[in-house]
């Protein structure tokens, strides 16, 4: 017997499932037995192809990227928009610790969003160097060059004074980054 933290439970798949049914089905003698697992398994192949099953996330994907990337634009569209947004940015390149604590605080909510709220059950893979996670480095990313490139191509920012113009970036960056992890995770990739 597996303790619950063992790591073989860990990487249970459905397949497993599938392959224990058929084992199962195999050895029962009795008919009645017989279609309560051919049963079993029609129900765990509904589960699984509905997303019941599978609510693991592991890989970071291409799938994945562009979703981050929807996410980012449905949420930071309507901030492109404001002039307020411009505001907080001179704000913020008036005060650089502000500016730091905002960038942070992106870090912070996408890192909360994806491993910490609970929506699904992120788990940290092939991690670069060995420790920073790759889901919030690209997500984060994905963020960033789309808040840069959109300002930039909708005349927000001209880039004639880089550091009140990143500053202003960073607004959209933050609220670009917290669509980006939605939108990764609540689709779902498996």
């Amino acid at each position: 017997m597996t303790k619950s933290g063992d790591s073989s439970e860990e990487r249970a798949t459905i397949d497993d499932l599938y392959e224990q049914l058929e084992t199962l089905e195999e050895t029962v003698d009795d008919a009645d037995e017989q279609r309560e697992v051919r049963r079993t398994k029609r129900l765990a192949a509904r589960l699984s192809s509905n997303g019941t099953v599978s609510r693991v996330i592991t890989e970071f994907t291409g799938k994945d990227k562009a979703e981050a990337f929807v996410g980012s634009v449905v949420i930071g569209m309507p901030l492109l928009v404001e002039d307020g947004v411009l505001e907080i940015g001179e704000f913020l390149a008036a005060t650089p610790a502000y500016f730091g604590v905002n960038i942070a605080l992106a870090v912070a909510l996408v890192v909360g969003i994806l491993y910490v709220a609970d929506f699904r059950d992120v788990r940290v893979t092939d991690p670069y160097f060995g420790v920073v996670p790759r889901r919030p480095v690209w997500v984060l990313a994905i963020a960033f060059v789309t808040a840069a490139g959109m300002m930039t191509l909708w005349g927000r920012v001209t880039w004639a004074d880089p550091w009140v113009d990143l500053c202003q970036v960073s607004v959209i960056f933050t609220a670009m980054a917290i669509g980006g992890s939605l939108g990764d995770i609540l689709p779902g990739e498996h």
